[in-house]
């Protein structure tokens, strides 16, 4: 990963817990013919100061030929972005701009004997559903049969990490009133991952002086078609 400026940077502890909690993101590797990639769901472990990301596969994808034991495999976790337009900022002759957040995980992938299929199950089941309002369901729950022909299905990666990097593109280098009226605008957008930003960048500088908040969604919930 590129860091386009060194405040972007996010810490290591914190890119592991932004990707943790978002819980998806795209694998890449890359064979004779060049890259591939598939989108999957993922846990990470941190056990005696190491980082293993854990993904699974349909046993066909040629993805799990590639997890050798020596190849890397990079997994970029995304999260909200929003494009920024250059006539939103306080001051003039800025250029238009996309903020985002992401992290980037790399290593050497394993691949894990089928055996332990349904231990990966459980403890992705657990992490996902833990994100829900409801009881969690769970593998036990399942008709034998089936679940076992499920899990039959995939194979399992173990992606050892050894390198983190992360970025958090929020005009953290802007001025105070660039960054106030751009965090304004963000509040006011329809789409959740904008109004998300824009709650991130007040957290960053909460001492400035922003629109209030309610107010805002009223007037975007009053000019939505």
């Amino acid at each position: 990963m590129h860091i386009l400026r060194p405040q972007f940077r996010i810490e290591q502890q914190r890119a592991l817990e932004f990707a943790a909690a978002r819980g998806f993101g795209v694998i890449v590797a890359a064979d004779a013919n060049g890259p591939r990639a598939s989108h999957v769901p993922f846990v990470i472990e941190q056990r005696d100061g190491g980082v293993t990301v854990q993904v699974h596969f349909t046993a066909k994808n040629p993805l799990v030929e590639l997890a050798d034991g020596k190849r890397r495999f990079l997994l970029i976790v995304s999260g909200d972005d929003a494009y920024v337009s250059n006539d939103w900022y306080a001051s003039r002759d800025n250029v238009s701009t996309w903020l985002y957040e992401a992290v980037h995980l790399s290593g050497v992938a394993h691949l894990r004997a089928t055996g332990d299929n349904r231990g990966h199950g459980d403890a992705l089941l657990a992490a996902a559903e833990a994100r829900l309002p409801k009881q969690p369901w769970d593998l036990a729950q399942m008709e034998p049969t089936k679940r076992e022909t499920m899990l039959a299905a995939i194979r399992v990666i173990d992606l050892v990490v050894d390198e983190i990097e992360g970025q958090s593109k929020l005009n953290q280098h802007k001025s105070d009133a660039d960054h106030v009226a751009v965090a304004n605008q963000l509040a006011r957008a329809t789409e959740t991952g904008s109004r998300r930003l824009a709650e991130k960048m007040r957290a960053l500088r909460p001492e400035l002086d922003y629109d209030d908040v309610e107010s805002v969604g009223r007037v975007s919930q009053r000019v939505r078609p």
